[in-house]
């Protein structure tokens, strides 16, 4: 026989989802549904940092794309934020548009190359 108590509600989850497409918002919204999850959609990383902030998510959707660096920016700004670091960020990232996946790492990484400073990088803990 069942018990009469267990209708105890699950708490809501709360994600951010940043940068995603429209196909991929589609998919996270039925994945995310049918469980109880209360989704907040960022366009841009530019205000995604203070909404995470703003929010607290349980869990952060961010599409970093090869193409667009402000995805790592974020990542990284997430990461070094005491009050961030302990939220789990799951990344995904879409083929550059017109080009295979492959190339696109190539484009970036030649374009990198010669923007490396001439000095070894800071080490962050």
């Amino acid at each position: 026989m069942a018990d009469a108590n267990r209708n105890v509600t699950t708490p809501v989850q709360k994600v951010v989802v940043v940068n995603g497409n429209t196909e991929v918002l589609g998919l996270l919204e039925t994945v995310l549904d049918a469980g109880r999850y209360d989704m907040v959609f960022v366009e841009s990383s530019d205000r995604a940092y203070s909404q995470i902030k703003k929010v607290v998510p349980n869990l952060v959707i961010l599409c970093a794309r090869i193409e667009d660096l402000d995805g790592f920016q974020l990542l990284t700004m997430l990461k070094l934020d005491n009050e961030t670091k302990d939220i789990p960020v799951l990344t995904y990232t879409t083929e550059y548009e017109g080009q295979d996946f492959d190339a696109a790492i190539s484009q970036i990484a030649e374009e990198e190359e010669d923007q490396l400073p001439s000095r070894p990088a800071l080490r962050m803990n």
